[in-house]
């Protein structure tokens, strides 16, 4: 592991927000195998079960606190020297954001903001990647594969927040560290990476599909299915992260093409149906259960999204290693074994993830 992505990572010092998450839990878990010193800091452990509790892997420090107090997030900068950030604290929900809007947007886009301001004055940081969603384009809910040049907007507060923290990103990226002064006036580079409907064990956040179809498996109760026929670009949470793990790899090599937006989804387009999701784990477990009731005042989601990850394929050579078929499986064996046995298959998961791209010849994994 830890001559991956060059060893770049190695006794580096990583600041990663929202590590307690389901991607932030997953990604920190990941570094700690190629050798880095990890700073957790997020505001609370959001679930229980909990992936970062469960994986206890063990950090440079963990930090309880909230990226909405600026004070704080400077003092990280100053007691340690932060070689890059990893920014993944968000409020991720959609329908949590009808309900507590004003919380989604001061999380999402200033919390955004004030982690790339405590930033600026530290030489020692060579840049952040900022985690977003698919969701902060304008969604039309057309055939046409969204690219990297699509407008940002968002139909929910929640997509509507991801979209204004692209902007935000943006605009320091263009005010503060241009890429035509770079290695002149800043040495700084700022990324943002951007998937959608990510799966994977460990992951217990509410209404989210496969966490609430297999909570209910485990208590041998049907899950209510709001919208069946809802098709999205399902990926495994690996698939991102090794993505952000390229943007980060450049990043420390100070190349300054990562300086700009990057899409990672699903080879070919690749999308699935709810009900299609859904079929192929109870071939895999058939504890889960589920029915389509009619729903009444259901709040607005799309129905139909999809990533172009064209430039993340030729500019980052960043492709895929599993396909949706095996990213279910692996997600719902995941559950399926800690559920049955108590036995966890992060690091099973994650080494047969490796070994699946070193077969394939990634460029990552030399």
């Amino acid at each position: 592991m830890v001559n991956l992505f060059g060893g770049i990572y190695k006794n580096k010092t990583i600041l990663l927000t929202g590590n307690t998450g389901f991607k932030g839990s997953w990604m920190a878990y990941w570094l700690n195998k190629m050798g880095a010193n990890v700073i957790g800091f997020s505001n609370t452990i959001p679930t229980e079960p909990n992936h970062f509790k469960l994986l206890s892997s063990p950090y440079l420090a963990f930090i309880k606190g909230d990226i909405n107090d600026f004070k704080q997030l400077k003092n990280i900068f100053t007691n340690y020297k932060i070689d890059i950030v990893f920014h993944l604290a968000a409020q991720s929900l959609v329908r949590y954001s009808y309900r507590n809007s004003l919380e989604t947007f001061q999380t999402n886009v200033m919390g955004t903001a004030n982690v790339i301001e405590a930033c600026k004055s530290y030489p020692s940081v060579k840049g952040i990647v900022i985690v977003t969603s698919d969701k902060c384009y304008e969604n039309f809910e057309d055939d046409r594969p969204y690219n990297e040049t699509d407008r940002m907007g968002g139909y929910d507060p929640y997509s509507a927040s991801k979209g204004c923290a692209e902007l935000v990103t943006n605009s320091y990226r263009r005010s503060f560290f241009p890429i035509t002064e770079f290695g002149k006036k800043h040495h700084f580079i700022l990324a943002s990476g951007r998937a959608g409907n990510v799966i994977g064990g460990g992951d217990w956040s509410e209404d989210r599909l496969i966490p609430d179809v297999v909570k209910n498996a485990f208590k041998k109760l049907s899950t209510e299915i709001r919208n069946p026929k809802a098709t999205r670009p399902w990926q495994h949470v690996l698939e991102p992260i090794s993505g952000y793990l390229v943007l980060g790899q450049k990043i420390l090599n100070s190349d300054v093409v990562v300086s700009d937006g990057w899409n990672f989804g699903p080879q070919n387009n690749e999308t699935r149906s709810v009900l299609e999701v859904l079929t192929k784990s109870i071939s895999i477990w058939p504890a889960i259960k589920f029915d389509t009731p009619a729903q009444e005042n259901i709040l607005h989601e799309a129905k139909l999204l999809r990533l172009d990850c064209t430039k993340s394929n030729l500019i980052l050579n960043w492709i895929p290693v599993w396909n949706t078929e095996i990213a279910i499986e692996k997600t719902i064996l995941w559950y399926k074994n800690y559920y049955e046995t108590g036995v966890l298959n992060t690091e099973g998961d994650l080494t047969n993830y490796v070994t699946n791209a070193k077969k394939l010849n990634y460029s990552w994994t030399k």
